[in-house]
């Protein structure tokens, strides 16, 4: 009898450790939101074109200010590029929430809040803010900082609010911003080299130039183009390296930068596993592992282990994102003693497609020519690194599969 009220109690605590494990499954789907409102078909129907849904479902607290199918034949009729449609609607998701209750409670009456334009990096000053301000007598105003006061457009209703998570409402009418409704080129035409220099990878960029493998990148861009940039701080400490390569070596190695693909944030997020490279030629794979814990986006070689940090540019057919360490592949670098046994890779998700392998015109370098040719040691201290994360990563995911074991077994002994 004893023992029965043991495991029944072991049962319960067993049950709620269970409810209580974090889930790494995304709290809302805006588009989900909206398309049981007509009345905001366009608007939606933008939200995916421009990939700012995907955007908006990765974030943890976010404010959508929706405009009816009107408001946006307004802003359609002014037959601006895809791109700039995008940062007209970015201005429009406000990086935090802001439901119905809390739009008439704003202190002092008024609030600067921040966007998803201002956090692309793209608005100059304070162009990426939207002033609130509580008019009383039921009416919220709001406007672009930049109108210096003038607030446009007005508080409708509450669509749909999920505490403290996510608030979908209706203001009456588009934000006017010159900023945002300023000409965007297109991805593919933009100098690449230039917007890594002045975001925090002037370095990568430098040597990219002086490369083969400048010319690579240039011919992806059009067709598809994922870049993970290293930093200039990884770069520099990395370097001594990069001068023992061979040319092909410090081609191959910058290319390994490079995914013939356009894959966005999201698509990271949810796509994991093996992912080919511009470097990847025959039987030189030159891929790595692409694997995340909820927010947190890490690459895995066989010899180190980074974490992208920032984002300088994600549309389409182009992604650029800041990474803080330089990728090693195990076809250039042998891995240290400790990595003779790394843990095992994560299958690649069926539904994800394969970057495909585009001929490059030079080949691989051979694992060893001469003695200068000689892969360099992978740091050790990078393995660390790696395992650390997987065991973190099989810890968060394997959590509810154990729980749930261990209370099954405690509730066969109760029978």
């Amino acid at each position: 009898m004893q023992l029965r009220s043991m495991a029944a109690v072991a049962t319960v605590v067993l049950s709620l450790a269970l409810l209580l494990l974090p889930h790494t499954t995304s709290a809302h789907n805006i588009t989900h939101i909206l398309a049981k409102y007509p009345q905001f078909s366009t608007f939606n129907h933008y939200l995916t074109e421009t990939h700012l849904a995907a955007e908006i479902n990765s974030r943890e607290t976010i404010t959508v200010c929706a405009v009816d199918n009107a408001g946006m034949a307004e802003l359609l009729s002014k037959h601006l590029s895809i791109y700039t449609i995008k940062n007209v609607i970015s201005l429009h998701v406000l990086l935090d929430y802001f439901g119905a209750k809390k739009l008439h409670q704003i202190t002092n009456g008024t609030a600067l809040a921040a966007t998803m334009f201002q956090a692309t990096g793209s608005a100059p000053g304070s162009t990426g803010f939207v002033n609130i301000t509580d008019l009383k007598g039921g009416k919220v105003g709001f406007g672009p900082a930049e109108n210096h006061g003038t607030l446009p457009a007005t508080f409708v209703k509450s669509v749909e609010e999920i505490p403290y998570n996510i608030s979908v409402i209706q203001i009456s009418t588009m934000l006017p911003s010159a900023s945002a409704e300023a000409p965007t080129p297109e991805p593919s035409q933009m100098n690449l080299t230039s917007l890594m220099s002045a975001h925090g990878c002037r370095v990568f960029a430098e040597t990219l130039l002086k490369s083969p493998a400048e010319k690579t990148f240039d011919e992806n861009a059009d067709g598809g183009l994922t870049v993970f940039c290293p930093g200039d701080d990884a770069m520099k400490n990395f370097m001594p390296k990069f001068k023992n390569l061979t040319a092909d070596g410090k081609q191959s190695l910058l290319e390994y930068h490079g995914v013939p693909v356009y894959q966005s944030m999201a698509s990271l997020k949810s796509n994991n596993g093996v992912m080919n490279t511009l470097a990847t030629d025959g039987a030189k794979k030159y891929d790595f592992v692409v694997q995340n814990d909820g927010d947190v986006v890490t690459l895995k070689t066989k010899i180190v282990t980074a974490k992208i940090t920032g984002t300088l540019i994600d549309e389409q057919p182009i992604a650029i994102f800041t990474i803080n360490k330089v990728l090693m592949p195990k076809e250039l670098f042998k891995a240290s003693a400790a990595a003779d046994t790394p843990a095992p890779a994560p299958a690649p998700d069926a539904d994800s497609p394969e970057p495909s392998k585009k001929k490059k015109k030079h080949k691989a370098p051979a694992a060893a020519d001469t003695p200068a040719d000689s892969p360099a040691d992978g740091p050790s201290d990078d393995f660390a690194d790696s395992t650390a994360d997987d065991n973190s990563a099989f810890s968060c995911r394997s959590g509810p599969v154990v729980a749930g074991v261990l209370s099954m077994w405690f509730f066969f002994l109760l029978l």
